[in-house]
């Protein structure tokens, strides 16, 4: 409260500063001006006469003649006085005085927090820790307070439900966004949120009930993130990778670059196999014996193709296409030490080519590997 009290001392100095010559009346600036020239001059007639330099009916004349050019430019300065009296400036003082606070509060007081107790400052460099978490309880309970005055306020319940998901009160963020489409409308982003918190209540398993939520957004809008990433996360939980893969692929085709979710839906699709390990074309026969083999003898295969890819990238390392393919196979297998090895020698073989060293950094930043 005391340092409260000090700022406001401060601001109303300040004001005052600047506001105190408003009101405050013109001080007389006649030196130098054309009217002290006058008066100076007819003062020295008057020493030239007393000293007899000068004669009296020429002196007469020259006071005359002064006089009459004192006159013109008292008239002249008088004219450009400002009109604004001294009232009208004191009026603007004390209304810039006691208005300026008035507008501050008047913004602070719907936007702000005065009722929020700050933070000390260890939780502040903590940031999300047990001061932290007790902050988002109070604000649940705040809401919640709210919410039971007033429980067709949407807006309260769009607030409650993330925060309820985020300190894990699943069920009851469940309910909250239920709520929240009841009193807000239906859109896509509020059925994947009411899956997802669905999913997490069920331990991460998509649930034939969160399934829905995510068919639901899906629907209202196809090219929902979350909803395309679940609802692979679903048919892998069902066994059935290949569609998980398929939607996954066309999940990332439409993503944007620097999408926050892009390594998870990567890292999801490499799980089930779907990395999109792109080989060099096989003839008939090999693909023929390849279906023949078992599992080992196939894996053995396709690791031999790509050491031979790797070692002719280390012969001729202008190709792009080659290094991402190869980050990529070593990605699918699993070996994410020989991925960032590969990234790392293909930028060396590059780097003097800016236009393959942008390509390739693009690529490698689709492959999660932007580093």
């Amino acid at each position: 409260m005391t340092l409260w009290f000090v700022f406001a001392l401060m601001t109303v100095a300040a004001i005052f500063a600047v506001l105190w010559p408003l009101g405050r009346g013109a001080r007389p600036d006649n030196q130098g001006s054309e009217v002290a020239v006058y008066k100076d001059q007819l003062a020295e007639i008057d020493r030239d006469l007393a000293a007899g330099l000068i004669a009296r009916p020429e002196a007469e004349a020259a006071r005359v003649e002064i006089s009459r050019r004192l006159l013109a430019a008292a008239g002249s300065e008088s004219a450009l006085v400002p009109t604004s009296s001294l009232k009208w400036r004191r009026a603007a003082a004390v209304l810039a005085l006691v208005g300026l606070p008035l507008v501050a509060a008047a913004i602070y007081v719907p936007l702000g927090s005065p009722a929020l107790r700050d933070f000390p400052l260890a939780q502040r460099e903590r940031g999300a820790g047990p001061g932290m978490a007790q902050s988002l309880e109070n604000l649940v309970v705040q809401v919640q307070q709210h919410l039971e005055k007033n429980p067709t306020d949407g807006r309260g319940w769009n607030v409650l439900a993330p925060v309820l998901e985020r300190v894990g009160r699943f069920d009851e963020a469940v309910r909250a966004y239920r709520n929240s489409i009841t009193y807000n409308g239906e859109s896509a982003e509020r059925r994947s949120d009411l899956g997802e918190a669905i999913t997490a209540a069920a331990s991460g398993v998509v649930t034939a009930e969160a399934k829905t939520e995510f068919e639901r957004a899906h629907a209202l809008n196809a090219d929902d993130p979350k909803a395309n990433y679940f609802l692979g996360l679903a048919a892998e939980q069902d066994g059935r990778k290949d569609d998980a893969a398929n939607i996954w692929r066309a999940l990332l085709a439409k993503a944007p670059a620097d999408a926050p979710w892009r390594p998870l839906v990567q890292t999801s699709l490499a799980r089930v196999g779907g990395g999109g390990v792109t080989m060099p074309a096989l003839s008939d026969e090999t693909i023929a014996a390849s279906k023949e083999m078992n599992d080992g003898d196939r894996n053995a295969m396709i690791r031999s193709m790509v050491e031979r890819l790797a070692t002719r990238l280390k012969q001729n390392g202008d190709d792009v296409e080659g290094w991402l393919r190869l980050v990529r196979a070593y990605l699918v297998m699993g070996d994410r030490d020989k991925a960032l090895g590969a990234s790392t020698d293909a930028r060396q073989a590059v780097a003097k080519d800016s236009e393959r060293l942008r390509q390739l950094n693009e690529g490698l930043k689709t492959l999660g590997l932007d580093g």
